[in-house]
């Protein structure tokens, strides 16, 4: 007996699509659901939150006037209603999740009992960034409550080749908490990694990881050059972690998942395939 769907049930179904979108891959996926819900206003009216919870999640990079580096949209500079800010130029905007354009841009005041730790963070993440990611972005925000201070830093580099068959994206965020007076506190990491290959096939890795490090705090330049070595250093020890198992997996377990040959024990003359007697064979056997 068919069941109908109802347009909630339809529209629960579109957002998880538009969600688990792969990188560099969510307007293909965007216009497939736009056709198979074939109802425009459907899609304004119940799945455009999914469009800012995938951004935020991907921390999509977006340009920003006046400057020479991206801001990344993440939940960290998200103030509401479709306006993020940038606290490398001190400026908020309105953000597009469809179009993915900013503008309406206003001045920012940054927190003022942070904005030293903070930059002095920001410099020396620029610098790490320009030195190991050659598509990277990042960004570094600053908060205070009372004499408790908060750094957090987001970092996004992606390499979209669709041409080849593949598309990828590399996410980390890093953030500490600590107080006047304190001489250590925790460094707690999430990496995440993340690629499609879809040459013949449609195979998604999905790689994460939580780290907490314990970082010595000193003033604000010495620590934010601390930060930046632990960073680098579990950043590195992920990545190749990730090649080595990626090498494993393609010299072993894709390997024991296809036959190496058919149960004749001979490869197959795919030109000739129609030669072949295969119903005649199997009748005989």
């Amino acid at each position: 007996m068919d069941e109908t769907l109802t347009d909630e049930e339809k529209a629960s179904i579109a957002r998880r699509f538009i969600t688990h979108a792969p990188p560099g891959e969510f307007n293909e996926v965007f216009n497939d659901v736009r056709t198979l819900l074939n109802d425009d206003s459907l899609v304004r009216r119940s799945i455009s939150q999914a469009f800012s919870e995938y951004n935020r999640d991907q921390y999509i990079p977006t340009k920003i006037q006046n400057s020479e580096y991206k801001c990344l949209i993440t939940d960290g500079n998200d103030l509401g209603d479709g306006r993020f800010y940038d606290p490398r130029t001190r400026q908020t905007f309105k953000f597009d999740h469809l179009r993915r354009e900013s503008s309406d841009y206003e001045h920012y005041q940054p927190d003022e009992k942070s904005e030293t730790w903070r930059l002095a963070l920001e410099k020396q993440l620029t610098d790490y960034i320009k030195e190991h990611y050659t598509y990277g972005s990042c960004i570094v925000i600053g908060e205070s409550d009372a004499d408790t201070i908060t750094l957090s830093t987001f970092i996004e580099s992606h390499k979209f080749e669709p041409k080849n068959f593949w598309n990828g994206r590399w996410r980390s965020n890093w953030s500490l908490t600590f107080s006047k007076g304190q001489f250590t506190c925790e460094l707690i990491g999430h990496v995440k990694v993340q690629i499609h290959y879809f040459e013949d096939g449609n195979v998604q890795l999905v790689s994460n990881k939580n780290i907490t490090e314990i970082i010595q705090l000193q003033d604000e330049i010495i620590t934010a050059k601390e930060i930046i070595r632990i960073i680098r250093q579990a950043e590195n020890n992920y990545q190749q972690a990730v090649n080595e198992n990626y090498q494993l997996m393609s010299d072993s377990t894709f390997k024991a998942l296809r036959r190496q040959l058919p149960i004749t024990k001979a490869k197959i003359d795919w030109t000739k395939i129609t030669a072949y007697k295969i119903g005649s064979e199997l009748k005989n056997a």
